[in-house]
């Protein structure tokens, strides 16, 4: 599921699991599912509870998998925006050989205690920075940054914490991305909203800030909602997308959502997301741990 944020998320290809009990005769009601919606915790950064009520296509390059790599070769590395960990947490379990030293930053508190409760058992130091803050590192502390879905990327921090040599490696949310479902409810967007988060434009900042990106790719990704639970319950957990979302407040939107799902299907939106690999100019402090 799609997300401006760290969600490349945990969606399944399979079908709604309302349909999975023929002994049913009688659907969810829309008050039931709402109620269900609103009820789930929306802390971390896993979307397993989706399974069966949302899917959503995965990029092509398999960032988590490849960011595993990445971490074997790495002496320091550093996840910004961490979200709950549990990126970080699947790709030091599928590394060869650990960095000796990881540390993960997060903004929200509540995904501040749940990163440091999942991260801790593998040594990873867990940092509560704000989101718009200064990295709290030394110049030059990494030669592996890594991120997923952060807000924004904040080019001179990053660059200025990265090793000479080092690598910034990321999936970060493309523009207009989910827009069908955020425009449903919102309305249509102006050309910067629309446009935000180009990954021409995050190639510009990064070069501006004086690293290299060597590579850039960028999928539009197919979506499905298949019950209106699944609808607010992504709006609740991904706040940017609808600002203010309330039940209360788009009860009457939600109601003729769920209408159109019942007599129509899943309703249908497009995440987009691209992949950024970017390096610092300059030779390697330790050439042995050089990412490829």
């Amino acid at each position: 599921m799609a997300a401006d944020h760290r969600t490349d998320h945990a969606t399944h290809q399979r079908p709604d699991r309302h349909t999975d009990h023929p002994a049913r005769t009688t659907p969810p009601t829309f008050e039931a599912l709402l109620a269900e919606g609103a009820s789930v915790p929306t802390e971390g950064w896993d979307f397993s509870w989706f399974e069966g009520r949302a899917t959503e296509a995965r990029p092509s390059w398999g960032y988590a998998v490849s960011m595993a790599g990445r971490l074997s070769r790495a002496h320091a590395a550093l996840d910004v925006q961490t979200g709950g960990g549990e990126v970080l947490d699947f790709a030091l379990a599928r590394a060869g050989r650990r960095p000796p030293l990881t540390v993960a930053t997060e903004g929200w508190p509540p995904n501040v205690a749940k990163a440091t409760a999942l991260l801790a058992p593998r040594g990873v130091a867990v940092v509560a920075v704000a989101e718009d803050a200064p990295l709290p590192f030394a110049d030059g502390a990494f030669d592996l940054v890594v991120s997923r879905h952060p807000v924004r990327p904040h080019w001179t921090e990053i660059a200025r914490v990265l090793r000479p040599g080092g690598t910034y490696f990321a999936q970060h949310v493309g523009p207009a991305s989910v827009f069908e479902l955020v425009e449903y409810f919102l309305g249509p967007q102006p050309d910067e909203a629309r446009s935000a988060r180009d990954p021409e434009r995050e190639r510009a900042d990064a070069e501006a800030a004086g690293l290299d990106v060597v590579d850039l790719r960028a999928e539009r990704l197919r979506m499905e909602f298949h019950d209106i639970g699944a609808v607010v319950h992504f709006l609740r957990k991904v706040v940017w997308m609808v600002p203010g979302f309330t039940v209360e407040a788009y009860e009457p939107r939600l109601r003729a959502l769920h209408e159109r799902i019942r007599a129509e299907g899943p309703f249908v939106a497009h995440s987009t997301r691209h992949l950024v690999e970017a390096r610092k100019p300059g030779a390697p402090t330790r050439p042995a741990d050089r990412p490829s």
